[in-house]
């Protein structure tokens, strides 16, 4: 258990993420009040100890920091200031870490109203490594906010990730996340041709990992992606593409607006795209390796 001077956490958002997340601050000894819009997906963590609310309102009514994990910056608004939402309690003192992805400008929106609202602070504090990392607390968190807030809230992101960085204030965790996007998406889009192109010269792609290792091509998605494209693993997703997209475009969005060239980028996302009228939107990312077959599917 951990000491007495620990705050009261709460987690919103109990899908893909937010679930092993809020589990491994249970499991660390926290006390954790939860919410999530289908209470049912709450049931496991409050058998482990958890506290599970109604509204998100009350969860903020009953923690101080608020960690928060939902599928875009409209999830985002409406916890937020929806009905029962945080800006509905009193918020001096409190904190919201949110592990959202969502645009930079969004995420410094948000936090400007809901400070000026009832006075709680905002974290915007995007992660990366999958549910894998999730589940086994290797993320790796960019966060975006004041330092002294990040600080605060270090202890307890770490019962849940690797690493946090402070990037900067408030949406630079957000922009640092559109960073790593652009390098996964793209990774993504290359790792699919290359084993496409190992499968159809005949040479047996699911060694490509092995033989790249140590290598300047070796890299984590060349020893995650591959296997699971060659194999057909799909199941549970590593990510869906519609969360890949959504990323991407906001890539294309805020490098319009800061005169940034990202041809590779759009590229990824154009494929994307394809893969989502081909897949469908809640499909596996990695089945942008399906785009290249002789047929789909």
């Amino acid at each position: 258990m951990t000491g007495q001077a620990a705050e009261k956490l709460g987690y919103l958002g109990l899908g893909m993420m937010g679930f092993p997340m809020a589990r491994r601050l249970i499991n660390a000894g926290y006390h954790v009040t939860v919410w999530n819009r289908s209470a049912g997906k709450a049931a496991a963590l409050e058998k482990a100890g958890a506290k599970l609310k109604a509204h998100p309102g009350e969860v903020a009514g009953a923690a101080s920091i608020l960690f928060m994990c939902v599928t875009d910056a409209a999830a985002v608004e409406e916890v937020v200031f929806g009905g029962a939402g945080l800006a509905e309690e009193p918020g001096a003192g409190k904190l919201v870490v949110d592990f959202s992805s969502i645009p930079p400008d969004a995420a410094r929106d948000i936090a400007a109203r809901l400070r000026a609202m009832n006075g709680m602070g905002w974290v915007d504090a995007p992660v990366s490594g999958g549910t894998k990392g999730a589940e086994e607390g290797t993320l790796a968190v960019m966060a975006g906010g004041d330092a002294a807030d990040v600080e605060r809230v270090r202890p307890y992101v770490l019962a849940m990730a690797r690493r946090l960085t402070h990037m900067g204030p408030t949406g630079a965790g957000q922009t640092t996340k559109l960073c790593n996007q652009v390098i996964v998406g793209r990774a993504m889009a290359v790792l699919a041709e290359a084993t496409r192109l190992a499968v159809n010269a005949g040479i047996d792609a699911g060694r490509l990992p092995e033989a790249l290792t140590g290598g300047f091509a070796d890299s984590i998605p060349l020893q995650l992606f591959v296997p699971r494209m060659v194999q057909g693993i799909h199941s549970p997703p590593f990510g869906h593409i519609a969360t890949m997209l959504k990323d991407l475009d906001t890539v294309a969005d805020v490098a319009r607006n800061t005169s940034s060239p990202v041809p590779m980028a759009t590229l990824a996302g154009q494929l994307f795209r394809l893969a989502q009228s081909l897949r469908g939107a809640d499909a596996d990312a990695l089945e942008i390796y399906k785009l290249s077959a002789s047929h789909v599917g």
